[in-house]
């Protein structure tokens, strides 16, 4: 917004690029004045709220009467700090804090946010700035989900920067439409799929893929739920796996089916702080390894198949477990639970899959109105049967 001079001397007016007042983009008053030989800049106020090019001058004029008087100009509000500041911040903050120690928010700030906003400080984003972004990200053929992620991340840092004292201004976010997922996956693997899945996996050289495959498929864990698992994690007494840093931060329990708990009995390291799946370098794995996608595709799994929801991925083995679950029977609350939902809305998602259910439901309400309706009918042609007789025993 470049300023503009008006008729008033040292006022100066800029239009708003995305704020509107009466149809019209709105105006922002500033005053222009030297004060002990500087030249001070003062942001007066908008046209929306009240303000004029006349008011500016005379406040402007009040501001000259303090100087010449030798009185105190109004405090100047401490200036809003930079992104990059809070972001380094941020930063130190999630990686202590946040699952897979802030990696994902990294990322998104170095890829889509770093050069968009490092440079600008907190009060000169607007949502206006977010909703280009948003659109900006969309043309770059971000998908819904990654470019909710990045809008996601902006709110925590405003958040954050005002929770911690270092900045006093509004959250833009909250001008901003965020963006409808559609991304709920379909796709789950029949019992034939999963077993030619599993006998695929199980001639690959590291039985490390088959066995965290086996224990998403009979436990419904995340990746990154496997990969945390450590040796007291595991009750085998009892048959129960602690999952202790799932992704919404809540510790729930797994259970062993007999294929699971043979597999993790071959493996738990002999330290309790051991992990159950580490990688190659005995640290923490931090991502499902690639044979898992060629061997999905050597088995035409995906032949065709360009809609990413359909796709059979390493998380379809976690949607498997739940529709599996939800075919057989189980209540959406049970299946919750396993899964780690906090509320039912996710788990929603299955209830599709009880079609059959649903059916013998509507089956069974109409068998019982017919089988009603023959009783009726059955009693309504007795009683005019023993009509007839009484009257023809009469004659």
């Amino acid at each position: 917004m470049k300023r503009q001079r008006t008729k008033y001397q040292g006022v100066y007016e800029r239009e708003s690029e995305g704020k509107l007042f009466k149809g019209k983009p709105d105006i922002c008053y500033d005053v222009a004045y030297k004060h002990n030989g500087r030249k001070v800049w003062e942001k007066v106020g908008w046209l929306s709220e009240g303000y004029s090019a006349k008011l500016a001058a005379e406040i402007r004029a009040e501001r000259l009467r303090s100087i010449r008087h030798g009185q105190e100009l109004p405090k100047q509000k401490a200036k809003a700090p930079y992104m990059r500041d809070i972001w380094k911040r941020y930063y130190a903050w999630a990686q202590e804090i946040k699952a897979r120690k802030g990696i994902d928010d990294l990322y998104r700030y170095q890829k889509h946010l770093q050069n968009r906003f490092e440079d600008k400080r907190l009060n000169e984003i607007s949502s206006f700035d977010l909703e280009r972004l948003k659109s900006e990200l969309t043309k770059e053929k971000l998908s819904d989900a990654s470019v909710r992620h990045c809008l996601i991340l902006i709110r925590q840092l405003y958040n954050k920067a005002i929770a911690w004292g270092m900045y006093q201004g509004a959250n833009p976010i909250k001008g901003v439409k965020m963006p409808f997922l559609q991304n709920q996956r379909t796709r789950f693997l029949t019992h034939k799929e999963a077993t030619l899945l599993l006998e695929q996996l199980k001639k690959n050289p590291s039985t490390t893929l088959y066995d965290i495959a086996l224990m998403a498929l009979h436990t419904g864990m995340r990746a990154g739920e496997i990969f945390n698992l450590k040796a007291f994690d595991l009750d085998f007494s009892s048959d129960v796996i602690r999952i202790s840093n799932p992704k919404n931060k809540r510790t729930r329990f797994a259970y062993m089916t007999r294929a699971v708990k043979e597999m993790l009995q071959g493996r738990t390291p002999a330290e309790p702080e051991g992990l159950v799946f580490p990688d190659r370098n005995g640290s923490q794995a931090r991502a499902v390894s690639q044979v898992f996608r060629r061997i999905v595709n050597t088995l035409g799994f995906n032949k065709g198949i360009s809609d990413s929801r359909e796709l059979v991925t390493f998380h379809t083995l976690r949607h498997t477990f739940a529709s599996w679950l939800c075919i057989q029977g189980e209540s959406l609350t049970t299946i919750k639970e396993l899964l780690g939902h906090q509320t039912t809305a996710l788990t929603e998602r299955y209830s599709h899959l009880l079609p059959d259910h649903k059916r013998r439901a509507t089956i069974a309400l109409e068998n019982g109105f017919e089988e009603s309706r023959k009783n009726s009918a059955v009693k309504l042609s007795s009683n005019k049967n023993r009509g007839t007789n009484r009257r023809t025993h009469h004659t």
